[in-house]
């Protein structure tokens, strides 16, 4: 999560703080180079599995920092706006945790995908909300507050949620060991949160020297998950990535736009619904490849870094596309 897209804007979009702005600027930047550094990274696993495969047991490690960056960026306010609109923060959980699971199910299902795949693919629905949506939020000129708000709370709650539903939809295709995964997710992804949080409160002078360079940090180590995953699976890619790609751009796009339709359904305000719509369509892929190459085999974990490549280049265009659309609605915030 990035402090720039917290902060009060101007009617454009525009941090009014010029410190605010430069971060934003390089939000953007970031934004705009992830998804090259994510597809460099899945060539260099493919190209060399023999460097990356080995690598595979740092995984948890990686996805450790990632979320220990989050943790850095979160503050307390952050959680008081929950309280603040506890409808439109439940709204928006309850979207991200019924529609991307469903959908994965029922795209696993109609194509048919083999046993390892649908399981990958289950079990990037049922992971949280993905690092980058808020920053996808703030350049759609969104609601970024509640965006940081269904975030958080999806994170949290990951380790009780995302096991309970991966057992459920599915346990009919492989066996699930639910509770290693609840203390999985409590090691790779509570914890360092938690960690990173409690280093914000302490330690803030240097923490605010620090933050202009964690969505770098996390890109990178994004894209060495990639590259560790696609190296597990390099010999089944060929075979298998045409049938990937099309379940994870259908899985996306239902996220997205059935994430907007929520917040409408919702009456929420269109800022809201642009936040709902990344809050709900983009996932923490780097969780899901680490479960799935934990759990199950690199294999099941080829739908993770195939998504975790798609959501952010569909995130920026959906973003840019909705940033040059006036905002509509004027109902109130709930």
């Amino acid at each position: 999560m990035l402090e720039a897209t917290k902060d009060q804007t101007s009617p454009d979009g525009t941090p009014v703080n010029p410190a605010l702005a430069a971060e934003s600027r390089i939000a953007r930047v970031a934004v705009t180079v992830f998804p090259l550094l994510v597809v460099a990274a899945g060539i260099l696993g493919f190209l060399l599995p023999g460097l990356f495969k080995p690598m595979a047991p740092s995984v948890p490690f990686l996805l450790g920092i990632i979320m220990f960056c989050m943790g850095l960026t979160l503050t307390p306010p952050d959680f008081a706006a929950v309280a603040k609109r506890p409808w439109a923060v439940a709204l928006g959980i309850v979207a991200h945790y019924v529609i991307m699971p469903g959908a994965g199910w029922l795209i696993a299902t109609a194509l048919n995908l083999e046993p390892e795949l649908a399981v990958g693919l289950i079990l990037v629905g049922c992971a949280p909300s993905g690092t980058a949506s808020n920053v996808m939020a703030f350049l759609a000129k969104g609601d970024v507050a509640l965006s940081v708000a269904v975030a958080s709370v999806s994170t949290l709650i990951a380790p009780i949620v995302t096991p309970l539903l991966v057992l459920f939809l599915a346990g009919s295709y492989l066996n699930i060991d639910a509770g290693g995964m609840v203390v999985d997710i409590l090691n790779t992804v509570l914890f360092p949160v938690v960690a990173g949080l409690l280093a914000r409160l302490f330690l803030k002078k240097l923490v605010d020297k620090v933050l202009p360079a964690l969505p770098w940090a996390s890109a990178v180590v994004i894209s060495l998950i990639v590259a560790i995953v696609v190296a597990g699976s390099a010999g089944k890619i060929v075979a298998a990535g045409g049938i990937v790609f099309l379940a994870v751009v259908l899985h996306n796009g239902f996220g997205l736009g059935l994430g907007y339709l929520a917040g409408k359904l919702g009456r929420l305000d269109d800022k809201a619904r642009r936040a709902l719509a990344f809050e709900v369509g983009m996932q923490n892929s780097g969780l899901a490849a680490t479960l799935a190459t934990a759990h199950f085999s690199p294999l099941a974990a080829l739908p993770s870094a195939v998504f975790s490549l798609w959501h952010n280049i569909s995130g920026a265009i959906v973003a840019a596309w909705l940033a040059r659309r006036p905002l509509k609605d004027t109902l109130a915030p709930r």
